[in-house]
This record gives structure tokens, C-alpha cells and sequence, in this order.
């Protein structure tokens, strides 16, 4: 038996220029929040796959699309989590830990990963989706 397939997001794929600096990186919080790794450059929330490849030669350029990746911590502790794992990274954080007035309880980090993606980790009791 099969189970019923409904709409999402199949997959992310993320081009890196360092691969092992980006597990590394990646690693440090998606494991704090329930992501599992699943290969030597990949992740998996259990329904969802991220994975990694590394392009060296890509020169990373602004342009329009996605602006950040939000994860759902589903404690509000898992932000705080993941915000000592980043300053032990020395990564670079753009806002927070701190409630923002986007949904009630909303907890969130934003920073940079290696390559300059703008990446949010946020709690909140609110779910933008449907049923």
C-alpha cells in the first residue's frame, strides 16, 4: 500500500563551496533541532531531505529568490541551543535570540552559513500551514 503523496517541498539542494565546512556548520544546529544526518552530505527531518554539493568554481553573486531557509525549532530552547552552537562557530548572527511580533511566541535566530545564505531557526506556537 501506498501512501497518499500531498504537496511540498521534495528536496533542498544547497551548492556549497566547502562541503565539509558546510556539514560541519549544518550539523551543529539541524542536530539540535531534530534533523538527522543521513549521508556524508545530507540531512533528513524524517519527511523532508536537504543535502550538499560542493562547487568550488561558483562565484556567489546576489540575485533575486529565496532570501533565507527557515527551520521549526520545536522547543523554544532549541533557539537558545542553537544560538550557543553558532557562537562557538563564530558564526555570523544577524538578529536574536529574540521574540519577534510575526505570531504568538515567536523565538527566533538569524545568521549566516558559511557561503552567505541567510538561515533562520525560529520557535512559534503559530503554523503557517493548512490542514
Amino acid at each position: 500500500m501506498h501512501s497518499k503523496l500531498r504537496p511540498g517541498i521534495n528536496h533542498i539542494e544547497f551548492w556549497v563551496s566547502d562541503l565539509e565546512q558546510s556539514i560541519k556548520f549544518y550539523y551543529s544546529f539541524l542536530s539540535l533541532i531534530g534533523w538527522k544526518k543521513i549521508s556524508n552530505l545530507s540531512f533528513s527531518d524524517g519527511m523532508m531531505i536537504i543535502y550538499f554539493i560542493e562547487m568550488k568554481a561558483v562565484e556567489k553573486v546576489r540575485s533575486l529568490g529565496i532570501r533565507h531557509l527557515c527551520f521549526q525549532a520545536t522547543k523554544k530552547e532549541q533557539v537558545d541551543q542553537v544560538s550557543q552552537a553558532l557562537a562557538i562557530l563564530g558564526a555570523e548572527v544577524i538578529r536574536g535570540p529574540k521574540i519577534m511580533p510575526y505570531s504568538k511566541d515567536y523565538y527566533t535566530i538569524d545568521f549566516y552559513d558559511p557561503d552567505g545564505q541567510i538561515i533562520e531557526v525560529a520557535h512559534t506556537t503559530f503554523s503557517n500551514m493548512g490542514s
